[in-house]
């Protein structure tokens, strides 16, 4: 027997690694099994999977702009030809199952799945799900969730706690001192991590330019992903400062982990539960620009049990510069949140789903 799945989904790297790791999870247990990815045309996905070696199919499918634009009176005709697609794909492969991990992709391709009567899990990577798995949940056969209390959006008797899948190599353990080495600055000086994301975040980026200003402290260093639309500029300002490591993009992630005493980070599902796994103290400055605000209830969901810090996007210009003076030398402060964080953690995520998938297409 050839295990054939459908993996649909993406738009940011907080869908797409959590789609990957599954993938090769099923992918170890089943060497044969055949993978298809569906992700929407123009979106990251269409060139980060193929990358990982998986074939990928894109669907022209856009979500509706919340402001007043002339693109919105383009998004029905895309669903329809979305729709459409995706049904001539479920027939053509005829999948034992599909899993949806959420993105504009997963909308039209997991209502064709219905349609053709083939089950489908939902994974929710986020404390708040949208609108688009709210709708999916009902002929879901089951949902892996990564927060508790979810039966307050899904049927009980439907949810798996799971944790969310997260990338195989953030898990590698790297000595501190050769992680410093490695972004080539100072063992003996505190080091901040700051990610925004693999585009960038416009306030996070300022903020941190009105700590360098202020901060006449040489004992504390950062590694600085700045994201691709802010990197040029920034790095011309700031690339002759000894104590800024500062890239577009950061591949060897477990080294920034590893060398970092505080991190500074949106609050994406995956970044929440990286940051979880890896034991880190962290700053959470949730993005405002997602729906439902549910960056917000993600770092909540931590902040409530003083497992990390929260300040606002609109609050970060003025306030952030204080909290990590107050935080970067406050060692029984660094130590708690990273202590707190670490109970939250969920290793085994990937082998959970994995379960769940086995369990609903009867391999």
């Amino acid at each position: 027997m050839q295990p054939k799945v459908i993996i649909s989904g993406g738009g940011t790297g907080g869908h797409i690694f959590p789609a990957l790791a599954i993938a090769n999870k099923i992918k170890s247990a089943h060497p044969n099994a055949k993978i298809l990815f569906v992700g929407a045309i123009g979106k990251m996905e269409m060139t980060k999977i193929p990358e990982h070696g998986y074939e990928i199919i894109g669907l022209n499918i856009a979500g509706i702009q919340r402001k007043l634009t002339v693109k919105n009176l383009f998004v029905p005709s895309k669903l329809i030809g979305s729709l459409l697609k995706a049904r001539k794909i479920i027939k053509e492969i005829n999948p034992d199952i599909v899993i949806g991990v959420g993105g504009y992709a997963s909308g039209p391709l997991l209502k064709a799945t219905s349609w053709n009567k083939t089950p489908y899990i939902l994974q929710e990577q986020n404390s708040y799900p949208g609108i688009t798995n709210k709708l999916l949940a009902k002929k879901a056969s089951k949902i892996c969730v990564a927060y508790p209390n979810m039966n307050r959006f899904f049927e009980s008797s439907k949810i798996v706690f799971t944790g969310n899948p997260i990338r195989a190599n953030i898990l590698s353990k790297t000595n501190k001192k050769e992680a410093i080495k490695h972004f080539k600055l100072d063992e003996s000086k505190k080091t901040i991590l700051i990610i925004g994301g693999s585009l960038g975040a416009r306030t996070i980026n300022n903020s941190i330019e009105k700590f360098l200003e202020n901060n006449t402290n040489n004992n504390v260093q950062l590694i600085w992903q700045t994201g691709s639309y802010y990197f040029n500029d920034l790095k011309q300002k700031h690339e002759s400062n000894p104590n800024v490591h500062i890239t577009a993009f950061i591949k060897e992630m477990n080294l920034a982990y590893s060398a970092a005493d505080l991190v500074i980070s949106r609050s994406g599902a995956l970044s929440v539960s990286e940051l979880c796994a890896v034991n880190k103290a962290v700053i959470f400055i949730p993005s405002p620009n997602v729906s439902e605000d549910h960056q917000t209830k993600n770092a909540m969901a931590l902040v409530n049990k003083d497992a990390a810090l929260l300040i606002s996007d609109k609050d970060a210009p003025e306030k952030l510069s204080d909290v990590i003076k107050n935080t970067i030398n406050n060692t029984d402060l660094l130590n708690k949140l990273e202590t707190n964080i670490s109970q939250l953690a969920k290793l085994d995520a990937t082998d959970k789903i994995y379960e769940q998938v086995k369990n609903v297409a009867k391999w």
